[in-house]
């Protein structure tokens, strides 16, 4: 299916439970759909040696570690140290997913903090960009992410952007970009429809979060990379584009963000 255009899944879970024992016939359905690349996320440092197996074993997925902040209370603390000896494989192409989540843990968020900001510094040291969660927490993550940016610069997605008009703003205003889920494709998400089409399209990327926020009309299964093609169309709609040019400008600011999935080359 050459003709199909070709996009990125820039955030999904391929470790997750859900996918056990599937990943090849993931990785196919993936590819039919036009999603020639993947970035699998490992949210708890010790199962990065799993999700960098995932990614050693299929040629389009790429893979980013940290600490989620809503496990940041239950595990080690992550040192920067150990982030940068991790970042050294050649498919780790980001460092999180890390940020704040006071939806559920706002008890842990001294720790989330702490733990954000080591993901920071990994972020500046290594130069890969940074994953970021954000949930019920924009003031706090807004300042946070200005505060290091004017210590020492570092580039940055906001993943499965679905906050504030304000959180937006502040994010592309240090040069950040917003990834659209398949929520931005539910039926009653015009207000985040709305934050999507007033950012600049050069700064947008899909994903899917996979296993979890399947599109319509997967609403309510799990989700797979194969569905970003769903949440790309909507998009290109949004951005009155047809999905070919779409496809192509998502593609483009994914190189542009993730430049080590971009210049990456299979050893002989």
């Amino acid at each position: 299916m050459s003709d199909t255009p070709q996009i990125t899944d820039s955030h999904c879970h391929l470790d997750f439970p859900d996918f056990e024992g599937q990943l090849d016939q993931i990785v196919t359905n993936a590819a039919e759909a036009g999603v020639t690349r993947m970035v699998t996320i490992c949210t708890r440092l010790r199962n990065e040696p799993t999700v960098r197996a995932i990614a050693e074993a299929h040629a389009p997925v790429f893979y980013a570690a940290g600490t989620h902040p809503m496990s940041a209370a239950d595990e080690p603390m992550a040192s920067v140290d150990e982030l940068v000896a991790l970042s050294r494989h050649p498919k780790f192409v980001g460092i999180g997913e890390t940020g704040l989540d006071y939806h559920y843990t706002a008890d842990s968020a001294a720790v989330q903090k702490q733990s954000l900001r080591v993901h920071i510094e990994a972020a500046q040291r290594t130069g890969l960009p940074l994953i970021i969660h954000a949930r019920a927490a924009d003031d706090d993550i807004a300042r946070i992410l200005a505060e290091e940016h004017r210590n020492a610069p570092y580039s940055c997605v906001m993943h499965c952007f679905s906050s504030s008009a304000e959180l937006a703003k502040a994010a592309l205003e240090l040069g950040f970009y917003l990834s659209m889920s398949g929520i931005a494709a539910f039926p009653k998400s015009q207000e985040l429809r709305d934050i999507f089409a007033s950012a600049p399209v050069e700064r947008v990327l899909v994903e899917t979060d996979a296993p979890y926020l399947a599109p319509p009309p997967y609403r309510g299964k799990r989700n797979e990379p194969a569905y970003t093609a769903h949440t790309a169309r909507k998009g290109a709609e949004l951005f009155g584009m047809d999905y070919a040019e779409f496809a192509a400008q998502t593609q483009a600011n994914f190189n542009r963000l993730f430049t080590k999935a971009a210049t990456y080359k299979a050893a002989a």
